[in-house]
């Protein structure tokens, strides 16, 4: 079984996303797909308390590192999104 490693940013937490977050959950409750609005804010992934998630692997802020005994990710943090608050590291099986 491999591992994989993902860079993902977070941008915070607002009124704004607070608003989305609600109408998202109560679509879930109902059981119906949430407006394509509310999908596109989320950037089309199931939503993170913490923020709205941006999968940064492939932004130009993000590099993969390898050398003989390593593999991941340099992030430049001067090549951020500006609105990116957070950023997790995952390693998935």
């Amino acid at each position: 079984m491999g591992m994989s490693t993902s860079v993902i940013g977070i941008r915070p937490s607002d009124d704004k996303f607070k608003k989305m977050y609600k109408a998202y959950m109560a679509c879930e409750e109902l059981g119906i797909e949430p407006p394509d609005i509310v999908r596109a804010f989320f950037e089309n992934d199931t939503p993170d308390e913490k923020g709205v998630v941006v999968w940064l692997d492939e932004h130009i802020c993000c590099q993969e590192y390898t050398n003989d005994y390593q593999q991941g990710y340099e992030v430049y943090l001067d090549k951020l999104p500006k609105d990116i608050k957070i950023i997790r590291f995952v390693n998935s099986y």
